[in-house]
C-alpha cells in the first residue's frame, strides 16, 4: 500500500480509467513529460488524485492563480484526508515592490499587506515537507521565488520533550532566535508569553492551537496543546518541534559571516560608484545598507532582508536561489494544472523582476547581490523536475512538442534564437510570445501543425506504448462521467448586448440557476455589476484586485445561492468548478486578443459544461478565427460525448459537488450571525413577532450570562430590527 490514501465515493468512469492507466504507464516508463488533455467537467482533478495515489513520493500541484489553487486545495484535502495536503501561494493581499523611477526621481518604498491566514498555510507547507513524504502541496507560481535555505530552516528548529533538562531562560533565547516575539498581553501567532514556570508559545504554523510548556526547575514537566481562544487543554504531548516564524531565517554563525560578506561588497560598490563620480548614489547606498546590517546583527531580520539572501545562504554570485522546490526531494512529481497558462507564466517571471532591481542598483538603493534574490529562470525550474504531468483542456505548443519520448528536456521547441527572425518558419512567426531568460527560443500558439495523434480515449491501455518515438504523450479525456456534452454555443449581435444579457440572466435566475458574465476590463466589470444590481439582480464581481480569501468566499456565495450572477474578466476561466452555472455570457467576443483568443474562449465556455442546461452566449458582429475554432472544437467534442451516451444508454445529468471549504481561520461575521439566529429560532415556533422577540431576549440574556457577548450582540441587533 502506498503512502497516499485516496478516499472517494467515486470510481473511475467514462474514459478516466484509460487516462489514468496510460499516464501511470508513461510515468513508470521514466518519461519526463506527459500531458492529460481533459475537457472541462470530465473529472481531471479525480484523475490527478488517482495518479497521486499511485505515487510513493511528494507531489507538487502547480496552478497559475490563487483562486484555482484554493479550489484544488479544497478538493485534494477531501480526497486525501489522512495525508498532508498543503497550500502555498503568495501571502500578500497587497504588494508594492520597491522601485525607482529615474525620470521623475521618485523612489517607491516596498509596501505590503500580509494575509495572516495564507502566511500560516505557507509555513505549514514548508514544515510538512521537512517532516514527512506523504505531502501534496498545491501552489501558485510564487513557489519559484526565493525562500530561506531548507538546511537553515531545518537547523533552526527547537525540539522539546517531557523530562528534558532545559533552562527556561535558555529556551526563551532559542525562541527569540527563531524570530518569536515575547508579548504577555497581545498573544498572536509567532509570539510567546511567560507566566512563572509556564511558557505558552503560539507557533506560526498553528491553526488556533498554543503549545504550553510547564517547567519543574530546569526540567520540562509537561507539554500540552491548548485552545488559543478558551485555554482548554486539547491534548497532552510527549514532545514538540518548533519551526522558525519567518520564511527567511539564518543561523547566528552564518549571520556573522554574511555581515562580513555584505560589508566587503558594500566597500567595493561604493568605490566603484565614487570612481564614476556618483557620490549621491554612494552615500545613499552606504546609509541604507549600514542601517540594514545593524538590524540583522541585533535582531536577525530587517525589512527587505531577502535582498541579502545570497550572503545569508553563503551562495556564490549568480547562483540559483533556494525556493520551495528545494524543500522537495529530487524524485518528487510535479503536476502543472492548466498548463497552457501556467507554463508561460513561469517563463515570464524572471525578466521583469531583474529589470526593476537593476534600476535600484544603478541608483544606489541596493547592492548588486540583490539580483540574486530572484525567481527561477525557466531552465532552472525545468532542471529541478524529475517528472511532469501537464493538465489542460487546451494544451499549448510547449506541451505538444515536449511530450515526445526520446526527446531530452524542452529542446524540440527551440525553433529560432531571439532576434534571429529570418530563420523562423511562417508557422513559428505567428503569435510569438516573449521567450524566458535561459530559454533561447520561442513559443508559438498556432497548433494546426502540432495537433498530431494524441492518444485517443477509446484506445485500450494495453496497446499504449509510452516509449514509442514520435508519438506525443498527450492522453485525451473527452468523456464526462455525467454524460454532459459540450455546452451549446449561441452567437448574438453586439447591439443591445447588455439588455439581452439582463433578459437571459432573469430567465436563469428564475429557475435558480447561476450566470457568469465576462468583460474586457476591471472598470467595466465593476460598472456592469452596479448596473445589474440597480435592475434588481443579485450580482458580485471578481477580479485581480479582490484578495485570494475573498475570492473563495464570493465563489462559495455563488454556489450557495447568496449571489446569482458573477461578473469577471480573466479569473472566470481555467478550472473553476461551479456546477450551478448554466449560462456564460461573453461580452465583446469578437475583440480578438489575449482575452478573446481560442484558448480563452474554450476555457470560458467550459464553465457551463457542468450543468445539463449549459449554454455559452457570445456577443459578436464578426466571426473571428478564434470563435470559428471554438465552434468546431465544441462540435467535435460534443459528437464524441453523444456517441458514448448512445452506446452506453447514459442520460446526461448535472454535476453534484460539495461546497468548497473556506480558507478562513475564523467564521465571518455574516455567517456567524446566520448561525446564531438559526440556532435561536430553531428551538421554538413562535406564533408572531412578539413571541419571537421574547424568545430572542431569553437567548440573549442566556448568552450574556455565559459571557458570550458576541452572540448576545447579534441577538440584540436582531431584536432591534424586529421592533423597528
Amino acid at each position: 500500500m502506498g503512502i497516499f490514501q485516496l478516499e472517494s465515493r467515486y470510481t473511475p468512469s467514462g474514459d478516466q480509467e484509460q487516462a489514468i492507466g496510460k499516464l501511470l504507464k508513461s510515468l513508470r516508463a521514466g518519461n519526463k513529460h506527459q500531458c492529460l488533455l481533459g475537457v472541462t467537467g470530465s473529472g481531471k482533478t479525480f484523475t490527478m488524485a488517482n495518479i497521486i495515489a499511485a505515487q510513493d513520493r511528494p507531489v507538487l500541484v502547480l496552478s497559475h492563480n490563487k483562486t484555482l489553487a484554493a479550489q484544488l486545495y479544497s478538493e485534494l484535502k477531501s480526497f486525501f484526508p489522512h495525508n498532508a495536503v498543503e497550500y502555498f501561494v503568495s501571502y500578500f493581499d497587497y504588494y508594492q515592490p520597491e522601485a525607482y523611477i529615474a525620470s521623475t526621481d521618485t523612489y517607491i518604498e516596498k509596501d505590503s499587506a500580509i494575509n495572516d491566514e495564507i502566511d500560516r498555510l505557507c509555513l505549514n507547507a514548508m514544515r510538512s515537507l521537512l517532516l514527512r513524504r506523504d505531502v501534496i502541496v498545491v501552489a501558485s507560481v510564487s513557489c519559484i521565488y526565493g525562500l530561506g535555505a531548507p538546511e537553515d530552516y531545518r537547523q533552526l528548529t527547537l525540539s522539546v520533550s517531557v523530562g528534558q533538562e532545559l533552562d527556561r531562560d535558555e529556551m526563551l533565547a532559542r525562541l527569540t532566535e527563531l524570530l518569536f516575539e515575547r508579548n504577555d498581553y497581545d498573544f498572536q501567532r509567532g509570539r510567546f508569553r511567560v507566566r512563572g514556570d509556564v511558557v505558552d508559545v503560539y507557533p506560526a504554523q498553528s491553526d488556533g492551537e498554543v503549545v504550553r510548556i510547564e517547567f519543574f526547575g530546569d526540567e520540562i514537566d509537561a507539554i500540552s496543546l491548548v485552545d488559543a481562544g478558551t485555554g482548554r487543554v486539547r491534548e497532552r504531548m510527549a514532545s514538540y518541534l518548533f519551526f522558525p516564524v519567518k520564511q527567511y531565517v539564518s543561523a547566528p554563525e552564518k549571520r556573522e559571516s554574511a555581515i562580513r560578506s555584505i560589508r566587503r561588497e558594500l566597500a567595493e560598490r561604493i568605490a566603484w560608484l565614487e570612481s564614476q563620480n556618483k557620490l549621491i548614489e554612494a552615500q545613499r547606498l552606504k546609509m541604507r545598507t549600514e542601517y540594514d546590517l545593524e538590524l540583522i546583527n541585533e535582531i536577525g531580520f530587517c525589512k527587505g532582508i531577502e535582498n541579502y539572501s545570497r550572503h545569508l545562504a553563503g551562495r556564490a554570485p549568480g547562483s540559483t536561489p533556494s525556493t520551495l522546490q528545494d524543500y522537495f526531494p529530487a524524485d518528487h512529481l510535479t503536476i502543472i494544472d492548466e498548463s497552457h497558462a501556467t507554463i508561460p507564466q513561469i517563463g515570464g517571471m524572471y525578466e521583469g523582476d531583474r529589470s526593476r532591481k537593476q534600476v535600484l542598483i544603478d541608483h544606489g538603493f541596493r547592492l548588486p547581490s540583490a539580483l540574486d534574490n530572484r525567481p527561477l529562470r525557466f531552465d532552472e525550474f525545468m532542471a529541478r523536475q524529475a517528472q511532469l504531468v501537464y493538465v489542460s483542456a487546451t494544451p499549448g505548443a510547449f506541451e505538444y512538442v515536449n511530450c515526445v519520448p526520446g526527446k531530452k528536456g524542452y529542446t524540440p521547441i527551440l525553433k529560432a534564437r531571439r532576434g534571429n527572425t529570418h530563420s523562423r518558419s511562417a508557422e513559428a512567426s505567428r503569435a510569438i510570445t516573449h521567450a524566458p531568460e535561459g530559454f533561447k527560443g520561442v513559443f508559438f500558439h498556432n497548433l494546426s501543425e502540432l495537433r498530431v495523434a494524441p492518444h485517443p480515449s477509446d484506445a485500450p491501455v494495453e496497446d499504449f506504448d509510452p516509449t514509442r518515438l514520435g508519438q506525443p504523450l498527450i492522453v485525451e479525456q473527452l468523456i464526462r462521467p455525467t454524460g454532459l456534452p459540450e455546452p451549446r454555443i449561441t452567437l448574438l449581435p453586439l447591439e443591445g448586448q447588455i439588455d439581452k444579457t439582463i433578459e437571459l440572466c432573469r430567465r436563469r435566475v428564475s429557475v435558480r440557476e447561476r450566470v457568469l458574465i465576462t468583460t474586457l476590463t476591471k472598470r467595466t466589470a465593476e460598472d456592469l455589476r452596479d448596473y445589474l444590481c440597480s435592475t434588481g439582480l443579485n450580482v458580485e464581481y471578481i477580479h485581480a484586485d479582490v484578495d485570494a480569501i475573498e475570492r473563495v468566499e464570493i465563489l462559495r456565495k455563488l454556489r450557495s445561492g447568496k449571489v446569482d450572477i458573477l461578473v469577471g474578466i480573466n479569473l472566470l476561466r481555467e478550472g473553476l468548478d461551479l456546477p450551478e452555472v448554466s449560462l456564460v455570457c461573453i461580452l465583446d467576443a469578437d475583440k480578438e486578443g489575449f482575452l478573446r483568443n481560442e484558448t480563452s474562449l474554450v476555457q470560458t465556455a467550459g464553465r457551463a459544461a457542468r450543468h445539463v442546461h449549459g449554454e455559452c452566449v457570445l456577443f459578436c458582429d464578426v466571426i473571428t478565427d478564434s470563435i470559428r475554432r471554438l465552434v468546431e472544437e465544441s462540435d467535435r467534442r460534443r459528437a464524441v460525448q453523444l456517441a458514448y451516451n448512445a452506446a452506453h444508454g447514459i442520460v446526461p445529468h448535472s454535476v453534484a459537488r460539495a461546497d468548497q471549504s473556506t480558507l478562513r481561520l475564523y467564521t465571518p461575521d455574516e455567517e456567524l450571525e446566520e448561525d446564531v439566529l438559526d440556532a435561536a429560532e430553531s428551538d421554538t415556533e413562535p406564533a408572531g413577532p412578539e413571541e419571537l422577540i421574547a424568545q430572542l431576549e431569553k437567548e440573549m440574556r442566556a448568552a450574556a450570562a455565559k459571557l458570550d457577548f458576541e452572540t448576545a450582540a447579534v441577538l440584540r441587533d436582531r431584536i432591534k430590527h424586529l421592533r423597528g
